[in-house]
């Protein structure tokens, strides 16, 4: 621990240290793992400096930005966590809609800071979630039928590799690297700094529409059948909830078991109204709510709905289609929520999303139309089983209507190899190769990992 301290400008904070519990808490409060020091960084060198001394020392290394990994992926048993919240820092550049943004750093931090210009990149929903890893996994948001995925818009990536070294990846540096680091995960080494192409993005229209949760399976086969040929302006996600007890909803649907749409609009404000009348095609809705809204709040709605603290299980699958039988699934399930945060989203990963190159980033998914989310949610410990059991078996029902892999960000604690492997499909071996490359002895490893390729022997 001192020789950590003494290498370091950032705190290193150990199991003696008052601030240990709150230093080891992350968002999925299910998690509860014990590291033997958490070494806040607060700049690249401190980053390099704590890497050469965990992988001279043998010690296991796990990484955290904004700590929202479901898994827990960004603290490990009696390791190190290199912990980057210190590294949070965002510079807009408005004349070249640029954002260079620190590894520590929040969505709401890019969200804020692009904002003020009127700027966005596509970056998901809620504003809590590091940057770091949303990034690193892909990325989707309520921008990406408009502007692709979050790594779609990805510049450059500044890393600290296994061996200490410092790169900057991008299209003309490491090209190889930059193109693994688009999708696939914290393999590679530590991010410091990211750099993002910005859109013009300032007030947008939003609209909540909520049915009778019996009501799923209409609704379900109208939203199919809607969304895919909808202008890339417009966004919605699908969702099985039960109705928070806040505003816009009135008290008399409060605490409902709903399915729900909720939309973002990128088109002109005076047709928000008109856009989303077609809701009335599904049959009339419980609940219909429109306003324009400054993007930075929208990124941010969610937040209070699902604080830190709570008790965590999700499980994600890809899909491109909604079969009837699948419809029916989402009814059955919508209506035995356990809990009343426990929930499930189809989020749309098409239009600008899907244009992009099969090959051009390891995201092997570029034909779903959906990346589903099946999360089991309650603030008490005792209900951890409950809303875990609800959440596998309501995944393993809807493995058949999937594409078979799923979002690495949304991959489970106990997910295995083979998934990991389906995820990337025909872009897992290429990974491994530049796994191999840059990290041949596997030393960021607590992740969705993946294994360096065995170096080949030459002829």
């Amino acid at each position: 621990m001192e020789h950590l301290r003494a290498a370091l400008r950032g705190p290193v904070t150990g199991p003696e240290d008052p601030a240990y519990d709150g230093a080891r808490r992350i968002y999925n409060a299910m998690i509860d793992r014990r590291p033997a020091a958490l070494v806040g960084c607060a700049d690249a060198g401190d980053v390099i400096a704590a890497v050469n001394r965990v992988r001279d020392d043998g010690l296991e290394l796990a990484v955290k930005g904004g700590g929202h990994s479901g898994p827990g992926l960004c603290l490990v048993d009696g390791g190190v966590t290199l912990d980057l919240s210190p590294m949070r820092w965002v510079h807009v550049d408005p004349a070249a809609r640029t954002a260079r943004v620190g590894g520590g750093s929040l969505i709401g931090d890019l969200d804020h800071a692009a904002g003020a210009f009127g700027l966005a990149t596509p970056a998901g929903i809620v504003s809590t979630t590091g940057v770091g890893g949303l990034t690193l996994g892909g990325g989707h948001g309520y921008l990406t039928r408009k502007y692709g995925l979050t790594v779609d818009n990805l510049l450059a990536v500044d890393m600290v590799l296994a061996d200490g070294s410092f790169v900057t990846a991008s299209e003309t540096e490491h090209p190889d690297l930059f193109w693994a680091v688009r999708g696939g995960g914290g393999n590679f080494g530590v991010a410091t700094a990211f750099t993002y192409r910005l859109h013009p993005v300032d007030v947008v229209g939003v609209a909540l529409t909520m049915w009778p949760v019996e009501r799923t399976v209409e609704v379900v086969k109208w939203y199919r059948e809607y969304l895919p040929q909808a202008p890339d302006d417009v966004y919605g996600f699908l969702a099985v909830l039960s109705v928070p007890p806040a505003p816009p909803f009135p008290p008399e649907i409060h605490g409902q078991k709903m399915c729900g749409i909720i939309w973002c609009w990128t088109g002109e404000l005076d047709r928000l109204e008109e856009t989303f009348s077609v809701v009335n095609e599904a049959g009339p809705p419980a609940f219909h709510f429109t306003t324009p809204m400054p993007y930075p709040v929208l990124q941010s709605s969610f937040d209070a709905v699902i604080p830190p603290g709570m008790q965590w299980y999700w499980r994600g699958s890809f899909f491109d289609g909604i079969p009837d039988a699948a419809a029916e699934v989402h009814r059955r399930y919508g209506e035995a929520l356990p809990t009343d945060l426990s929930t499930m989203h189809l989020y749309p990963v098409d239009g600008a999303a899907g244009r992009v190159g099969a090959d051009e980033t390891p995201w092997s998914y570029r034909h779903a139309i959906w990346s589903g989310i099946f999360g089991g949610v309650d603030p008490d410990p005792a209900n951890a089983g409950v809303v875990t059991r609800w959440c596998l078996d309501y995944w393993e029902e809807m493995q058949p209507y999937s594409m078979g892999g799923g979002y690495v960000n949304f991959a489970g604690a106990d997910e295995q190899a083979d998934r990991v492997r389906a995820t990337y499909r025909d872009h897992y071996d290429r990974l491994a190769e530049i796994k191999h490359a840059y990290d041949p002895y596997n030393l960021f490893h607590a992740n969705q990992n993946i294994r360096p390729a065995p170096q080949r022997l030459a002829a």
